[in-house]
């Protein structure tokens, strides 16, 4: 097992459940680096869009949950897969991807989204 592998996910992990629920301020303090890149169009780049953007999702709506479903770690890369869960049970299905320096800092975040839709034509979970 790659010690820096695991240490990046569990830092990826944390950044984020403590960013969705309700401390972005905080996170960004202990897990990022000097600088933050967003790819997310509907977030301001740096540190003080993805603030603002996490402090104004906490405010609308406290009542979000989220499960991290799986974490995949390669290279400077680290990949979370979560199901989160908004007011009204919309649920989503999201893929979170954080690139790493070598300090073990997050300066780097791309995300793709999906809601998870009423019916399926599968039976298989999206998670």
């Amino acid at each position: 097992m790659d010690q820096r592998l695991e240490a990046i996910k569990k830092n990826a992990v944390e950044f984020y459940r403590m960013a969705y629920m309700g401390n972005p301020t905080e996170a960004v303090k202990r897990y990022v680096g000097n600088e933050y890149i967003q790819h997310n169009p509907d977030v301001e780049n740096g540190k003080d869009g993805f603030i603002e953007y996490f402090n104004q999702m906490a405010e609308e709506y406290p009542e979000k949950a989220i499960e991290f479903v799986r974490t995949v770690a390669e290279g400077d890369l680290v990949a979370l897969h979560t199901h989160q869960i908004w007011p009204d049970n919309e649920e989503y299905i999201t893929m979170d991807f954080f690139r790493f320096v070598e300090n073990g800092k997050i300066v780097e975040h791309w995300d793709s989204i999906q809601k998870i839709p009423a019916e399926s034509k599968c039976s298989n979970p999206m998670y």
